[in-house]
């Protein structure tokens, strides 16, 4: 059946979904019908919609999210230009995934299309997903790449406790920020001490303080002081184990007289940890195959890390996370170029004939 992406992807930009997605997903769910196709929603806010082949085969899931991240701005049309906000995140490649979907006619195995509604947030719908899947098709602004790899993103608090006192008297008390002090000089050996290996695609992992505050008064010895760092992972460090590593090594580089307290992030759903596909998995040969550009990283965490733990996935669609002038997604100036919907639509057509068919 027909399916105009470009024509979707503009009634998509204009119908904001950086507060609430249930009109979103009210136009994802009846484009997915009028097409042909039963969609369901799923407990977690899930799009979900399949099609089957008569033939034992692969089972190909295609994702994206239908969430933006705030404010809304509205679309403008700018001749093979589509200004506003979520034309390249994620609605771009959600316009690509979805005429693709409607387009493929499997003889074999099955395609499944799921889309989530809070990938800019918690990520509930993806870590409720369970789809058994043989490789997923992630759609996120990748200049029409296929990326097969990505660093993971870890939040946590350091917290350091010591005893209050006079300013005068200084050695009366423990300071809390001599102690940050102390832990912000060790951050800069963890990596060498503990952390991975430098990674062959991703490099090697950060590690940076990101917000500190401390003190109740001026004329005080502080007995608290706390810093926030952000964590970039490479495979194959896991959050756990990231996050006890990290106390160790604070605990042996502070005084014996500073607490200490190294606490992740609060999360209803797990940290989206550092993935990488083989370059010879059977979905990377089939995107390139079609025309996707050479494998590489993508540069920015996604819930990809959920699924690549299950099966290949890789990151593919059009837009830029940045270009020469500066961000792209997440900014006023977001937009996605029509010809990159279109082209990005056919390869993974074409990559979906060479796997399902």
């Amino acid at each position: 059946m027909s399916f105009d992406p470009i024509s979707f992807l503009e009634r998509a930009v204009e119908t904001p979904s950086h507060e609430d997605v249930d009109a979103m997903r009210e136009l994802l769910v009846d484009a997915i019908e009028d097409a042909g196709v039963e969609a369901r929603v799923d407990d977690a806010g899930n799009t979900l919609a399949s099609k089957a082949g008569t033939r034992e085969g692969p089972h190909v899931v295609l994702n994206t999210h239908i969430d933006t991240v705030t404010p809304h701005v509205p679309p403008k049309r700018d001749g093979d230009v589509l200004r506003g906000r979520g034309s390249c995140d994620a609605k771009g490649p959600l316009a690509t995934l979805l005429a693709a979907f409607v387009a493929s006619e499997p003889t074999r195995g099955r395609l499944t299309l799921a889309v989530t509604p809070d990938e800019e947030t918690e990520s509930t719908g993806a870590d409720a997903l369970d789809l058994d899947a043989d490789c997923y098709i992630v759609g996120e602004p990748t200049e029409l790449d296929a990326c097969t790899a990505a660093r993971g993103r870890f939040q946590g608090t350091v917290t350091l406790s010591g005893v209050a006192a006079h300013a005068a008297e200084p050695e009366s008390g423990v300071s809390a920020i001599q102690g940050a002090a102390t832990a912000l000089d060790a951050l800069a050996s963890f990596d060498e001490e503990r952390g991975p290996d430098t990674h062959p695609s991703l490099g090697a992992p950060t590690l940076t303080a990101t917000t500190i505050e401390g003190g109740g008064a001026t004329n005080q010895i502080p007995a608290d002081c706390a810093f926030v760092i952000d964590r970039r992972s490479v495979p194959p460090e896991s959050a756990d184990g990231f996050f006890a590593g990290l106390r160790e090594h604070l605990r042996a580089a502070i005084p014996d007289d500073i607490g200490l307290a190294v606490k992740p992030q609060e999360r209803t759903t797990p940290f989206l940890e550092a993935f990488d596909t083989p370059h010879d998995s059977d979905v990377v040969r089939a995107l390139c195959g079609a025309g996707a550009g050479d494998p590489r990283p993508f540069g920015a965490a996604t819930e990809a890390s959920y699924f690549a733990r299950d099966a290949p996935t890789v990151v593919f669609g059009p837009g830029y996370l940045a270009d020469e002038t500066g961000a792209v997604a997440h900014a006023e100036r977001e937009y996605v170029d029509l010809d990159e919907v279109e082209t990005g639509t056919r390869i993974v057509t074409d990559a979906l004939v060479e796997l399902l068919g």
